[in-house]
């Protein structure tokens, strides 16, 4: 008979993708320090690595294959969970084509961890339900220490835009209740969080009954975190234009703690490729949308998300996402070949665009977002900010932080933690981050 092996005394979380797989991966690294493991300093020194894997891009369940490979190579006696929405998608096919992996669970079912692992003793254990019952409620409490933290609010998405997975892999738009987001924005400003960074699929299409039980949106989130002793800032991503509401836009122009950066993807420019997309908002609705922002927010950073190459798109079409871009002039934007992803209705279409098309396409847009990008940079130079000090820098007494408008900024200030939100005159800007001083040291 084989013997069963031993609990793991240690564990290393890898996470891909975006901002809500960083926050799942938290929680389950909470799961499994409640079960009396240690954090591992990388995956080759972890009896057990779960890799929490996303599904956006090309190939990426190759690339998650390719990953346990080279796990098995470098700790070959490790346990190896393969979490996220690859593990969504796959199922039972990572276990046929890597069987060294013990786990596989999907997004809506890790609360079950530790109960998988302890399965995977005698067989590989297998859990993709999305039950309708929240998984949040099976969590231990946040623990987490640090200056910025994310809380998930939302989850799931009913917008089927026809290029993603997000619908099969997350299930449906869920929101979590009022008071659970409370209590756990209560228990990450106990753990340290000065900035509290709310998150979904569609963050915007929260919605829940308050206190008082009245039904609210993200707007009353917002309101209720501005209210709460001990946040200093809050942000949230990622927004669908569709649910950009005249509250929400208002909490911006009211809401002195709500930093002034708003991630809201457009993806094209083009009416009709929008169309295709399944996106349900025209590039004149965003453009409105983006004008009451900004009318109520002047300093606002826009960000967005683009798609170049979608099924169809000419030349001409993508000329048309070049022009949106100029007339919203974005502070910070994400860009992207089309990647057709396997069951969505865009993996089907006809008129598939050469991929040296989509190369020069991308590059022409990323030229124009990176200008964009440094000429932001730029207008802040000379003005004076706060920061929150969130991590050590590469230089000796170093910090680095974040501006409100989310720019990595380096400061040298005697006596500061991590954590302090400290005034600085910015003095440089490079392409990516911005230079810091005291303001004393500019008046001497």
């Amino acid at each position: 008979m084989t013997e069963s092996p031993k609990k793991p005394k240690n564990y290393f979380v890898k996470s891909f993708g975006c901002q809500m797989n960083v926050y799942d991966s938290e929680r389950m690294a909470e799961l499994l320090a409640a079960e009396g493991m240690a954090a591992a300093t990388d995956a080759e020194s972890a009896d057990l690595v779960v890799l929490n894997t996303c599904h956006i891009r090309e190939k990426a369940a190759e690339k998650v294959y390719s990953e346990i490979g080279r796990l098995k190579k470098n700790n070959a006696g490790s346990r190896v969970v393969v979490a996220g929405c690859v593990a969504q998608a796959e199922g039972e096919e990572i276990v046929r084509r890597a069987p060294s992996v013990d786990v596989v669970v999907g997004p809506q079912a890790y609360h079950r961890l530790p109960e998988l692992i302890r399965q995977a003793g005698e067989r590989r254990a297998i859990d993709t339900d999305m039950p309708p019952v929240s998984k949040f409620d099976a969590l231990p409490k946040r623990s987490r220490q640090g200056a910025s933290a994310f809380l998930t609010v939302q989850e799931g998405c009913d917008k089927f835009c026809t290029y993603c997975v997000v619908p099969y892999t997350r299930g449906a738009e869920l929101s979590r209740s009022f008071a659970a987001v409370m209590d756990e924005a209560r228990a990450l400003v106990d753990g340290g969080a000065r900035e509290i960074t709310l998150l979904g699929q569609n963050v915007n299409a929260w919605t829940g009954s308050d206190d008082k039980g009245a039904d609210v949106g993200l707007d009353a989130l917002v309101r209720a975190l501005d209210a709460l002793p001990g946040v200093k800032r809050i942000r949230y991503t990622t927004s669908h234009p569709n649910d950009m509401t005249e509250g929400l836009i208002r909490a911006h122009a009211e809401v002195e703690k709500l930093m002034p950066y708003l991630h809201l993807p457009v993806q094209s420019g083009n009416d009709r490729v929008l169309k295709a997309m399944n996106r349900s908002h025209s590039r004149e609705s965003y453009l409105r949308i983006i004008e009451r922002v900004r009318a109520a927010r002047p300093d606002i950073a826009i960000s967005g998300d683009f798609i170049v190459g979608f099924p169809g798109e000419t030349e001409a079409e993508f000329l048309d996402t070049l022009e949106i871009v100029r007339a919203v002039n974005y502070a910070q934007a994400y860009s992207f070949k089309y990647s057709p992803r396997p069951g969505t209705p865009a993996a089907d279409m006809t008129g598939r665009v050469a991929a040296e098309v989509m190369e020069d396409r991308l590059a022409r847009l990323q030229a124009l977002l990176g200008d964009q990008q440094r000429a932001f940079n730029e207008t802040t130079v000379g003005k004076r900010v706060d920061v929150l000090l969130e991590r050590p820098g590469r230089r000796t007494g170093q910090l680095v932080g974040k501006s409100p408008w989310l720019q990595s900024v380096h400061v040298e200030v005697a006596g500061a933690a991590i954590g302090d939100l400290v005034t600085v005159d910015i003095v440089s800007a490079g392409p990516n981050s911005l230079a810091g001083i005291l303001p004393a040291k500019v008046a001497a």
